[in-house]
């Protein structure tokens, strides 16, 4: 068993370590408060282990081999990633204009309404569908139950990259006095609102 765990935490490693806009949304959460931060990953994870679970009883095949599904789902994704990144350039205006931001309009995130975008972001997006369903199987051993291990990946998969992408809130939090100034956090509310409207329009625009 554990010939076979060490490589899967090892390939989850690299997967979580590859930058994209789940890791953006979880950073400009955690700019805003720890438990937004925290509240974001748990979000994002759940997210995985319903699609580690999809692809464990086939249903991402589906998507997959639905041209107009995957389709449908890749617009609602772009509109997401789209809508996420308006928000976040919206923030960054908001912080450059001292009245706006004197008169309380940069709104804390709650943490349900951050689980939800973690979710959110992490569901509408059909690569994360799509590479559930080839990622797992490859990790599950021979002569091994299909169904229940890939179950039990999933679960697995998801904890520990709570546990990963929790060492970012964790390391965003512990440097606050530096990100928590209101320059560095209005540039860094623009660059992650810059790249998510990029990977939105990206994300619309591939076939």
């Amino acid at each position: 068993m554990l010939s076979v765990l060490l490589p899967f935490l090892g390939a989850c490693t690299l997967v979580a370590a590859a930058p994209g806009p789940s890791t953006v949304l979880i950073i400009r959460h955690s700019l805003r408060s720890r438990r937004a931060g925290f509240a974001t990953v748990l979000g994002n994870e759940t997210g995985v282990f319903v699609w580690g679970l999809c692809a464990a009883f086939g249903l991402t095949a589906l998507l997959a081999a639905s041209q107009l599904a995957y389709d449908a789902v890749r617009i609602v994704g772009a509109a997401v990633l789209v809508w996420f990144g308006v928000q976040a350039l919206r923030a960054a205006r908001r912080g450059a204009d001292p009245g706006r931001a004197a008169a309380g309009e940069d709104v804390t995130v709650t943490p349900w309404a951050a689980y939800r975008a973690g979710l959110g972001m992490n569901l509408a997006n059909p690569k994360a569908a799509v590479f559930a369903m080839s990622f797992l199987p490859q990790f599950v051993p021979s002569g091994a139950p299909q169904l229940p291990t890939m179950v039990g990946l999933a679960a697995l998969w998801a904890v520990y990259e709570v546990g990963y992408y929790g060492a970012y809130v964790w390391f965003v939090d512990r440097l606050r006095s530096v990100f928590g100034r209101a320059a560095v956090r209005r540039r860094l509310e623009a660059v992650s609102g810059t790249v998510l409207v990029a990977l939105g329009v990206r994300m619309a625009l591939e076939g």
